[in-house]
C-alpha cells in the first residue's frame, strides 16, 4: 500500500515579509543588566514589583525594627533627656531576631526561587555573566539590609537633634552606628545568600538561615552565660567568634567605642578584636566565593 503525495497548489503559495529587521540601536550591554538585576533584586527584597502578599513580611519587619526608635525618640524628647536611652551601635544588636527573620525570609527569595525554576540559564543568555549575577544578587541583599539596619539610626539621630543633645556625641555615635551596621549587612547577605543558594526549596533555606543566625547565637550567649558565672572572662570574649552577631558585637566592641553586650561586658581586647575582624571579613569574602562556585555551572 503506498500513499501518494497530496497535490500543492503553487498558484497560492506566497512568501510573506513580516518586517523582521537587523538591530542597529544601541546595546546597553553587561553594565546595564547588572544594574537591572540589581534594581530587581533590591525592589523584591522588600517586595515591590511583587504581589500584595510578598509586601507585608518586609514592611513589617521594617516597621518592627523603627517603632522602638521612635519611641525612645518621643521619650527622649517629652522628658528632655541628657542622652538615649539605648547607642547607635546596640541598637541592631537588640533587634537582631528581627534582622534574621528579614534574611531569612528575602535571601531564599532572592535565590532559590531562580534555582527551582532553571531560570539562572535565562539570565545567563543574555550578556551577563556569573560574576555579575553574584555581585548583583549580592549588592541587593546588603543594599536590603543596610536599608533595614540604619533606617532606626536615621530616626534616632534626628530624634537626637530634636531633643537638642550635644551635636558632636550624636554624629559621632550616629556614624559609628552606620560602619557597624554596613559591616553587618554585608556579613548577614553573605551567609543568608550561600546558605539559600545550597537548597532550591524556600522552606529549608528559611530554616537554614535561622539557624545559622538565630539558634547559633542563642548557643553561644547560652554558653557565654555560662563561662561567665564561672568568672572565666577570657572564655566569654573568645567564644563570641562563634556567631555572627557576636561577631559584629565584638568589632565595635573594640575598634567603634561600643560597650559590649556579651555577658559581664566582657568584650574583646583590641587584638582579639583584630581577629574578629579577620574573621568576619574572611566569611565576607568566603561567602562570596562560595557564591561564585555554587554558579559555576549555568544550568542549575
Amino acid at each position: 500500500m503506498t500513499t501518494e503525495p497530496m497535490p500543492t497548489d503553487r498558484a497560492s503559495t506566497q512568501i510573506h515579509n513580516i518586517g523582521y529587521r537587523h538591530y542597529d540601536g544601541p546595546r546597553l550591554g553587561r553594565a546595564y543588566a547588572r544594574r537591572s538585576l540589581f534594581s530587581q533584586s533590591l525592589r523584591g527584597a522588600y517586595g515591590l514589583g511583587r504581589s500584595a502578599k510578598s509586601k507585608v513580611l518586609p514592611m513589617l519587619l521594617f516597621v518592627v525594627m523603627c517603632v522602638p526608635a521612635l519611641i525612645m525618640v518621643a521619650v527622649a524628647v517629652a522628658t528632655k533627656a541628657n542622652d538615649l536611652p539605648v547607642d547607635y551601635t546596640r541598637y541592631a544588636v537588640i533587634l537582631q531576631a528581627v534582622i534574621g527573620l528579614y534574611v531569612a525570609s528575602q535571601a531564599p527569595q532572592a535565590v532559590s526561587r531562580d534555582l527551582r525554576f532553571k531560570s539562572v540559564p535565562l539570565y545567563f543568555s543574555r550578556p551577563i555573566e556569573r560574576v555579575d549575577y553574584v555581585v548583583a544578587k549580592f549588592a541587593a541583599m546588603a543594599s536590603a539590609l543596610f536599608i533595614l539596619t540604619a533606617a532606626p539610626l536615621i530616626v534616632l539621630y534626628v530624634g537626637s537633634l530634636l531633643a537638642k543633645l550635644d551635636f558632636g556625641d550624636q554624629t559621632k555615635g550616629f556614624a559609628q552606628g552606620l560602619v557597624s551596621v554596613a559591616l553587618l549587612s554585608l556579613l548577614f547577605a553573605g551567609i543568608g545568600l550561600v546558605v539559600s543558594a545550597v537548597t532550591p526549596r524556600r522552606g529549608f533555606g528559611i530554616a537554614a538561615v535561622i539557624a545559622v543566625l538565630t539558634i547559633s547565637y542563642g548557643a553561644v550567649s547560652t554558653v557565654q552565660a555560662i563561662a561567665d558565672a564561672q568568672d572565666n572572662g577570657s572564655a566569654v570574649s573568645w567564644l563570641g567568634l562563634f556567631s555572627p552577631i557576636t561577631l559584629i558585637d565584638g568589632v565595635q566592641t573594640a575598634f567603634l567605642g561600643a560597650d559590649s553586650s556579651f555577658p559581664g561586658a566582657h568584650g574583646p581586647s583590641t587584638g582579639q578584636g583584630l581577629l574578629y575582624l579577620l574573621v568576619v571579613l574572611g566569611l565576607i569574602a568566603g561567602s562570596y566565593g562560595l557564591l561564585m562556585r555554587r554558579y559555576r555551572k549555568v544550568g542549575l
